[in-house]
């Protein structure tokens, strides 16, 4: 088996190769995925019959975590997008944040509304806000682009239960009320800055007179009852409530029945499970689309996502057998990069060459994860390194760059500016939030 430097050289190959095989030759990621996992594990040298065994058991170790929960995710931001409880939540907090401010309300608005709705749907379902504010306000229309595109991609990022972080803190063995709840602080600062403060800049050095194109099926919408605020952001915040609540319970009443309920109920795969059974029975009214086929898109949609993410985390498990994660480790250290900083780093690097946010948290944290105790780091603030990681750098590889490009009526240039430099900002702010926290280490829970 091959050591040192030539695992170096070795796992840029593969990272290389895969990523002509995604973006240059467009072979679907879970296939580049699976196909690099098992040729990387031949290429260092793992004797073969090891290899299936390996890259199997990595597939199904990372979905043992997040399998269930994907599925569950996908369908409950479903339900939540059909019956109008997204666009409820995104008025209200505008209406808090005034027209003044209105592209952080917008910013904030992402980042709520992305918890539970992947980037893509989220983005579009939103998008119809973009051009009423820009008319309403006189704010520039790239101005509220930037704002919602990077408060939703900041959002998926940092804050599960959306898959990547709920990966990265499963791998991390990070605590997930409170790996929700440190990166729901850290993504309100990278969002406001990425979002709001970039998104002001931007917008006034960006000239546009195109107009937001709005998905045709928004436009032919069947009418449907309109649902509260109220009801809006309860099913909203109604897993996060169960989760933070097994957490909580955990630091008040250990050991007794309380806890124990608790315990069960904010179960992450319990909580969504009960989330989705709710917006099934309460939110039926308010949506006017049959339910066979909401569950026949989520399934489709979550389906693919279970598949990248395991291929990610098979591929990792082969950069962690291969001792190459322990090399960098050891290497990087010698340099006195600090971790946090080459968590970020590596998140950072698989990001911007894969396009997915997703595949770079879960094979970073595939790598990085199993070595917290070595590293002598919260695994919190670990994981929240790698998410911070994930945020920025969209290029044209990823497909929520053409998402922001088509509905912000953007050139390939613009969105660039908007878009991936925003997102970076982003990032870096979210990393130096990480950082501001490691200050408080051994004060605030679980760091």
């Amino acid at each position: 088996m091959l050591t040192g430097p030539m695992l170096i050289v070795v796992f840029l190959i593969a990272l290389a190769f895969l990523f002509l095989l995604i973006i240059k030759w467009k072979v679907e990621p879970f296939l580049a995925l699976t196909v690099i996992a098992f040729g990387t594990a031949i290429a260092i040298g793992i004797p073969l019959k090891e290899v299936p065994g390996i890259v199997t058991s990595g597939f199904g170790n990372t979905l043992v975590g997040v399998g269930i929960l994907i599925g569950l995710g996908v369908i409950f931001g479903q339900f939540l997008g059909a019956s109008g409880a997204v666009e409820k939540i995104a008025g209200s907090l505008l209406k808090i944040f005034g027209i003044k401010n209105s592209p952080a309300g917008l910013a904030m608005s992402g980042t709520l509304v992305s918890i539970p709705v992947f980037f893509d749907a989220a983005f579009v379902i939103l998008s119809g806000l973009l051009k009423s504010l820009a008319t309403r306000t006189g704010i520039s229309i790239v101005t509220f682009v930037t704002a919602l595109g990077i408060g939703l991609i900041t959002s998926h990022n940092m804050i599960a239960p959306t898959p990547g972080p709920m990966v990265v803190a499963e791998n991390t063995g990070a605590d997930l009320g409170l790996f929700i709840l440190y990166g729901i602080l850290v993504a309100i600062p990278a969002t406001l800055v990425g979002g709001f403060i970039y998104g002001m800049f931007i917008g006034k050095r960006i000239q546009t007179t195109e107009e937001v194109v709005v998905a045709e099926e928004a436009e032919n919408k069947a009418p449907r009852k309109e649902i509260s605020t109220s009801l809006s952001f309860g099913m909203l915040a109604l897993p996060i409530v169960l989760i933070l609540a097994n957490t909580i319970s955990k630091m008040l009443y250990p050991g007794t029945a309380i806890e124990t309920f608790f315990g069960f109920i904010g179960d992450k795969n319990i909580a969504l499970l009960i989330s989705v059974f709710a917006a099934v029975i309460f939110l039926r009214p308010y949506i006017a689309e049959d339910s066979g086929k909401l569950y026949s898109e989520a399934i489709a949609t979550g389906g693919m996502i279970v598949l990248i993410t395991g291929a990610g985390g098979a591929f990792g498990a082969v950069i962690n057998h291969s001792g190459i994660g322990d090399y960098l480790i050891t290497t990087m250290q010698s340099w006195s990069i600090p971790v946090l900083m080459l968590a970020f780093i590596f998140s950072q690097i698989l990001r911007a060459s894969l396009g997915s946010s997703t595949v770079a948290l879960v094979t970073t944290s595939s790598i990085m994860g199993p070595l917290v105790l070595d590293l002598g780091v919260s695994p919190i603030l670990l994981g929240l390194a790698i998410c911070a990681g994930g945020i920025g750098l969209s290029l044209p590889n990823d497909s929520g760059f053409w998402v922001v490009n088509r509905f912000g009526k953007l050139t390939v240039t613009q969105t660039l500016k908007v878009w991936t430099l925003g997102g970076f900002i982003a990032g870096l702010t979210a990393l130096a939030s990480v950082y501001v926290l490691s200050l408080f280490s051994g004060i605030l829970p679980g760091l």
